[in-house]
């Protein structure tokens, strides 16, 4: 692995930074000295943390949800100190219940904040990382994005939404020499779950739930933050940093079986998925523009064209 010879004095704007992973973040970054713009709802904590490190802490209150507030804290962080070096999307929420049950808003609650609220401060970012011509994004996302488990569907979704995004990011960006980065923790000592919601619980589903309860009880694995920021730090001191990074044993390893349960099942269908693909040529030009309209999707160029 290599890493710069000079990695002082960076600027951070980390998401979600009055606690959990987000707090551990910025401690680590302010360890390595250097200056930090936090940002979160709750700003009194960002306060505190500006009061034991002057001049090198900027405490934003923002509500990643909303747009226009995230684009005006960018701006007030890129002006405080004149660039942004390192992003970090950690602003997160957890809402746990199975598919049946979650409401339309608490649907678009979850992807308000995991992926909407990433998607906002990512567009926020570029221009100022783009006129620089450097910088490193990196978005917390999840082992809930390795495949979808039971109760946390729409957690599992939000996640899987923000490493597609990211994906195609990570190539846009990367003409203008900056770099992007999904963070893929496993457990950690945080709020997250203290400070999850809920759906309201459908009879139909306790069996399942108190299966779930039961392997959470054995098999939960939960280390200290300072860990996933230690982490964090190689990362972006890294002169190539990967596009994904796993933090943890556990999640490492789960990642490995489940690679291995697809790659298994793909071969065992590879002779239908190579049958459901023979090339045709194009439909009659004579056909009429209803005919025409109707099988656009299926007879296009391009990347995706007649996907489903």
């Amino acid at each position: 692995m290599n890493t710069p010879a000079d990695t002082t004095d960076r600027v951070w704007f980390i998401t979600g930074a009055s606690r959990g992973l987000g707090r551990a973040f910025a401690e680590a970054a302010l360890s390595a000295g250097d200056r930090v713009a936090v940002a979160a709802r709750t700003v009194a904590p960002l306060e505190e943390l500006a009061a034991a490190h002057p001049g090198r802490v900027l405490p934003l209150a923002l509500d990643v949800t909303d747009r226009a507030a995230v684009f005006a804290a960018v701006s007030a962080a890129a002006g405080h100190y004149g660039r942004l070096d390192v992003v970090v999307n950690n602003a997160g929420m957890l809402s746990m219940g199975m598919v049946e049950e979650f409401t339309e808003a608490e649907a678009r609650a979850q992807m308000d904040v995991n992926f909407f609220g990433a998607l906002w401060v990512s567009q926020a970012v570029m221009p100022v990382l783009r006129e620089q011509g450097s910088g490193h994004v990196v978005q917390v996302s999840s082992i809930a994005a390795l495949g979808g488990f039971p109760s946390t569907g729409l957690y599992s979704a939000s996640k899987f939404a923000l490493e597609g995004l990211s994906e195609a990011l990570a190539m846009e960006a990367a003409g203008f020499g900056v770099k992007v980065s999904m963070i893929q923790p496993g457990g950690y000592w945080t709020d997250l779950y203290s400070a999850m919601r809920s759906t309201s619980p459908l009879d139909a589903y306790a069996p399942l739930r108190e299966e779930l309860a039961k392997q959470f009880a054995e098999g939960s694995v939960d280390s200290d933050p300072k860990l996933a920021a230690a982490a964090l730090l190689e990362l972006v001191d890294s002169d190539e940093p990967p596009l994904r990074l796993l933090l943890g044993s556990m999640v490492y390893d789960l990642a490995f079986d489940i690679a291995r349960t697809r790659m298994e099942t793909w071969s065992a269908w590879e002779h239908v998925s190579r049958a459901a693909e023979h090339a045709i040529a194009a439909p009659d030009a004579a056909a009429s523009p209803a005919d025409a309209a109707g099988e656009a999707g299926e007879t296009g160029s391009g990347p995706g064209a007649g996907s489903r």
